[in-house]
């Protein structure tokens, strides 16, 4: 074990961010004012918040959302460097620097751990999982307005029980996740604006990443395949309209999840996911964000590759009023969505009775950061999400659709208990940037059910009479992110400690554990 967890510690998470970075660390300067600040103090505060969603943003990351080069020069100084601009060894250099491609990859490695399990059994009460995760990306530029991009990721798994509450969020081994064409449709639309479409595979963050997401710390990431049309105003209005077919993981059983097993994931018509956003800035000093998305899915496939669905057909709008943060200046953001349409209860083939659904998820929060060195940061955040009311007519618990979670509610993989559905969660928020090569923050959440019937997060558990109460417990959050060789090699390290509540101790299904601490440890190596 003491070997296995060494080498974890040793290995890397190679963030595809190399020909780029490089060509705009040479150039110098920044002229795009939406991200661009006058002092080292306010670019610091303003790309920590700016893009915090986004926890780590990848050079793939980064210029697969259609980043100018400028903007992504704006995040590499001064602030904490979750992705590196200069690597010690580029697998670009190693090419040559080829005219006209971008090529990097990654590797990540981590090693975590769970005692005092909050899931119901047959889950174990303790779990460790080493998890590894590497990527390639590349992008060729074919010099007449038409770029051809790819990635292929590797996401494995090892040292979790046979029972583990690992699945495809955790394990996708040697998949094609991204395989596009991008075209560049700028002069078409005029005026000092920027557009393309792509088409085909690959992936994306959109808003506040609460509905699409990229995913960071999770250890597999959401796929797509279809099509996108991305504009963006001279005034920097910003507009997306997309339509596709969400990948789904392979393998899905737990004996080839254990295994790590090669299978090609799926996408197809039986599940759709479409819709678009409008962007206005300089909206009360931030901006605003307008959407809509629609999801249609239907039981698919025979045989080992049958997936059983619980036939969603949603229809998710909401807005997004928000304002980055700067030295001396309070932030805010809110954040409203709904959710209506039909699903089932179960995804159960005997469960063919269509509910109607009528969910909503809010956000809001208020943010201070202080004008000194270490530009701390002190946050107040509420977040309410509908659970599943005993109306058997209707569905009302909340659906994040393809959104992240681990910068808001605390790590996933080993522990996750907390997401988007049946919460009421106030919340503080304590940050730091001492300096470029490290940060840290810690937080607290007080967590309540919003209905006493439905299941409690990714918990699973549940009293359907409602006789345990509305107090889930309490988390507090921390983690340390360092950069052990800077630009090359980084350390990322995080706990967290879940008081149960009285809804965790006493429902029917409530494990006789104590209370829950989980940690990781996890290193990075850029290239």
């Amino acid at each position: 074990m003491l070997r296995v967890f060494l080498s974890a510690v040793l290995l890397v998470a190679i963030s595809p961010n190399l020909a780029q970075a490089r060509t705009l660390m040479e150039e110098g300067g920044c002229s795009e004012p939406d991200v661009c600040s006058p002092t080292r103090a306010e670019r610091q505060a303003r790309e920590r918040q700016d893009y915090a969603p986004l926890a780590a943003p990848s050079w793939a990351d980064t210029y697969a959302q259609g980043w100018t080069e400028k903007q992504v020069q704006a995040l590499t100084f001064p602030y904490f460097k979750a992705n590196t601009t200069k690597p010690v060894f580029s697998l670009y250099d190693a090419l040559g620097r080829p005219e006209n491609l971008k090529i990097g990859g990654t590797f990540r490695s981590r090693i975590e751990g769970i005692n005092n399990q909050f899931r119901p059994a047959p889950f174990p009460h303790s779990d460790v999982f080493a998890a590894f995760r590497t990527n390639i990306y590349a992008e060729y530029d074919t010099g007449h307005k038409v770029k051809i991009g790819g990635e292929v990721f590797d996401s494995r798994g090892y040292l979790q029980k046979p029972n583990s509450s690992t699945s495809t969020t955790e394990v996708n081994a040697l998949e094609l996740t991204q395989a596009y064409l991008n075209f560049d449709l700028s002069d078409e639309t005029g005026n000092g604006s920027k557009s393309s479409i792509t088409a085909g595979r690959f992936t994306k963050d959109m808003g506040s990443r609460r509905l699409v997401a990229r995913n960071d710390f999770r250890n597999t990431i959401n796929s797509f395949t279809g099509a996108s049309f991305d504009w963006q105003g001279a005034n920097k209005d910003k507009i997306t309209l997309f339509w596709t077919m969400p990948h789904t993981r392979f393998p899905a059983d737990a004996a080839g999840i254990l295994d790590n097993a090669i299978v090609m994931d799926r996408e197809n018509l039986d599940l759709q996911f479409y819709g678009g956003s409008y962007t206005f800035a300089n909206v009360l000093g931030g901006t605003l964000e307008l959407y809509g998305y629609g999801l249609r899915e239907q039981d698919s496939g025979t045989g080992l590759r049958a997936v059983q669905t619980r036939n969603r057909r949603l229809f998710t709008p909401g807005f997004r009023l928000w304002r980055a943060p700067k030295p001396g200046q309070f932030d805010h953001e809110v954040e409203a969505i709904y959710q209506t349409g039909l699903a089932r209860d179960t995804a159960a083939v005997t469960d063919t009775r269509d509910l109607n659904v009528s969910a909503y998820f809010f956000h809001v929060q208020a943010g201070y950061t202080f004008n000194t060195s270490w530009l701390p940061r002190l946050s107040v955040q509420y977040d309410q999400a509908s659970g599943d009311s005993a109306n058997p007519t209707t569905f009302t618990r909340f659906d994040t659709l393809f959104g992240a979670r681990r910068w808001e509610y605390g790590p996933t993989s080993l522990y996750g208990a907390v997401q988007r559905s049946n919460l009421i969660s106030p919340g503080v928020r304590l940050e730091i940037t001492p300096s470029p090569i490290w940060d840290a923050f810690i937080t607290y959440r007080p967590l309540f059910l919003e209905n006493p019937t439905d299941s409690f997060g990714l918990t699973g558990v549940r009293d359907r009479s409602g006789r345990s109460g509305i107090f889930a417990g309490q988390q507090i959050e921390t983690r340390l992110r360092y950069w052990l060789i800077p630009n090359a090699w980084l350390l990322d390290t995080g706990a967290v400690y879940l008081i149960k509540g009285r809804f965790l101790q006493d429902a029917p299904n409530a494990p006789p554990t104590g209370d829950t601490f989980y940690g990781y440890l996890q290193t990075s190596f850029f290239f």
